[in-house]
């Protein structure tokens, strides 16, 4: 029950509702929060959305790789890239996301690739290429970011090409496929758009479609 109506799922099997999978391990999912969205500032205010979204990830304990605004079916929204611990605490796992706001609500796209048995090849041969001086950064969001993962060049996009099976590659990859293909219900893309956490109020209730229906049914993807 999201408004994302039809999207590309070529190459992937459906897990279960919302859920799908596919041969390299990654996942996607599609969400709908009747909530106003928890970002902490608004869009056209990147300074201040990205500096805020790195706290935010590193407060968790990982790091926010990147943050970019663009657009969802023509509707403003901003795209992620996290990495956080495995759970179990051996390697990590990438996540990339689209979150669209809207003034009491939001649908997000989530794409997430974990590393398997053998971890940081990439990071090393990175580490090896540019050298220890050069390889951790301050955060460009956030210079004064503490706590969580640390931020490092390996997670560049210009290294994907030389790491096609690493997990952040598979995340970028699947994600630069399916957000063109992506269409929304036209109620959602017709609704007040997100002002920032202090112009709307807290908790406030998505719209209702009429009918009783709750709010939008995912038609069969094309």
């Amino acid at each position: 029950m999201t408004p994302i109506t039809g999207m590309d799922l070529t190459g992937f099997t459906e897990r279960e509702p919302g859920v799908w999978t596919d041969a390299h391990g990654a996942v996607l999912s599609v969400h709908f929060f009747p909530l106003v969205p928890d970002l902490p500032a608004p869009l056209d205010a990147s300074g201040p959305l990205r500096a805020g979204l790195a706290h935010g990830v590193a407060g968790a304990g990982g790091a926010l790789i990147e943050a970019l605004d663009g657009a969802v079916d023509g509707v403003p929204a901003v795209r992620q890239l996290i990495k956080v611990p495995r759970p179990n605490g051996h390697g990590q796992v990438f996540l990339g996301s689209w979150t669209v706001p809207r003034a009491a609500c939001s649908t997000v796209l989530k794409v997430q690739a974990a590393e398997g048995a053998t971890t940081g090849i990439r990071e090393a041969s990175v580490m090896a290429r540019v050298g220890p001086a050069d390889y951790f950064r301050p955060h460009p969001y956030a210079p004064d970011v503490a706590g969580g993962l640390p931020y490092h060049v390996a997670d560049d996009a210009s290294w994907d090409a030389h790491f096609p099976d690493h997990p952040l590659t598979l995340v970028r990859a699947v994600l630069d496929r399916i957000t063109p293909t992506v269409t929304l219900d036209e109620r959602f893309k017709g609704l007040p758009p997100f002002a920032g956490p202090a112009a709307a109020p807290q908790q406030a209730p998505a719209p209702q479609p009429r009918g009783g229906r709750g709010w939008f049914g995912r038609r069969k993807e094309r």
